[in-house]
């Protein structure tokens, strides 16, 4: 008899689980709360080889994914150049990607699925959704994010941590930007540092309304929020009411957008300013981590964000999600026994996860020490050189001395 998995969550890390453990002759129903489409959600993703084995895999498609960029640069306030340097590189977007899982789905993918709790009796476990339904298998996956179901029923005591600055995020398509910067900014990926801040961008493919393929920017600009005086205010919504961990797009109060917008004209290169000024809906993400004390209990494993939510500064996320799924799928396929194989999924995976958290935690001490003191914050400067935030940020190399 064929082994049965349920995946929970739709997003590109349950895709993942999903298709790989089909791959491997599974029995696997995915199941995600929201009753629409993810494919319009997301923004840019940095790519690593691990991600573009895994979509092939998964996929059984080697079309490359994202935009190719020859190098990066650090431009001054006044937009000139502090620094650059050589480093291909393809970057990519969250919702290309996600449909390229999604149209391999076929009918195991199903919306409006809300999981209420798991329960494990025996060698089994049993999904119970809103509505009362209830899907017995021999193992669940659990892939549904920071505000995982899962996790907080597993682990209550790991939630998410604010770490005191937020990023703002945005895409803009290359037709409306100008040309000098679109001269200035594509073919690059791009810093700007102004003082206790920072702001990098780059190039990531898109799709018209007429199917054709398209280029836009995306950024993510982080800067410091005290969680007491500065968080509330953000996250105050236009509807009037108090958001705790993020606010939809569409609340965002107009005073702080504009507030953001005319921030960007007097702090950021000239280049930078106009992608902010010409983005339509911004997003204000609060910067959050967390790790779990294991990634497996029973028949439970733990995946993606549901088990470390790593600060964006490595550009990891969406490669660990896929880089989670691959190694449970090998480990199930090299295992008949699904604990033995859930056991080695723990041991090599957790390990993985604790690095990616140390190295974003390294490289977002900068941004976290201007709500220290002075001194503290001297210190951080000190390995903040733009030098060094250009080679450091979005990538995973030398990643065995994290």
């Amino acid at each position: 008899m064929r082994k049965r998995a349920i995946v929970i969550g739709g997003s590109i890390g349950g895709l993942f689980a999903g298709l790989l453990l089909r791959r491997i002759g599974w029995d696997v129903s995915i199941h995600e709360r929201a009753g629409e489409e993810l494919g319009a959600r997301g923004a840019g993703i940095v790519t690593h080889d691990e991600l573009h084995e895994a979509l092939t895999l998964a996929t059984g498609h080697s079309e490359p994914i994202g935009v190719s960029v020859s190098g990066r640069v650090v431009l001054d306030r006044d937009g000139s150049v502090v620094c650059e340097a050589s480093r291909p590189q393809v970057l990519a977007s969250w919702d290309r990607v996600w449909q390229r899982l999604r149209a391999c789905t076929g009918g195991i993918y199903h919306h409006g699925h809300t999981l209420v709790s798991v329960e494990q009796p025996g060698n089994t476990v049993v999904a119970n959704f809103a509505g009362g339904e209830q899907i017995d298998a021999d193992l669940l996956i659990a892939a549904d994010g920071i505000q995982s179901t899962v996790r907080k029923q597993l682990f209550p005591q790991s939630q998410p941590q604010y770490v005191g600055y937020i990023a703002w995020r945005g895409l803009v398509d290359e037709s409306e930007l100008s040309p000098q910067a679109r001269d200035r900014l594509f073919d690059r990926f791009g810093f700007c540092l102004p003082p206790h801040e920072q702001m990098l961008g780059y190039p990531v493919d898109g799709i018209d309304r007429d199917g054709k393929a398209t280029c836009r920017y995306n950024y993510v600009w982080y800067r410091p929020a005290h969680p007491e005086f500065d968080l509330p205010r953000l996250l105050k919504g236009s509807d009037g009411q108090q958001y705790a961990d993020a606010i939809p797009p569409n609340r965002l109060h107009p005073d702080v957008v504009d507030d953001m917008r005319q921030a960007a004209e007097r702090l950021l290169a000239p280049p930078f300013a106009e992608v902010v000024r010409r983005t339509k809906t911004p997003l204000l993400q609060p910067i959050v981590d967390l790790e779990t004390p294991s990634m497996i209990q029973g028949r439970i494993a733990l995946m993606g964000d549901a088990a470390f939510v790593a600060r964006p500064h490595v550009g990891a996320g969406v490669t660990k999600a896929a880089g989670d799924a691959r190694a449970l799928a090998d480990l199930l396929s090299q295992h008949d026994d699904v604990d033995i194989a859930l056991t080695a999924y723990q041991k090599q995976r957790h390990a993985y996860g604790q690095r990616i958290i140390r190295r974003t935690r390294h490289l977002g001490a900068y941004m976290q020490s201007q709500l220290l003191s002075d001194e503290q914050r001297a210190l951080a400067e000190k390995h903040r050189s733009p030098r060094a935030v250009m080679d450091e940020t979005a990538t995973m190399q030398d990643m065995e001395t994290w």
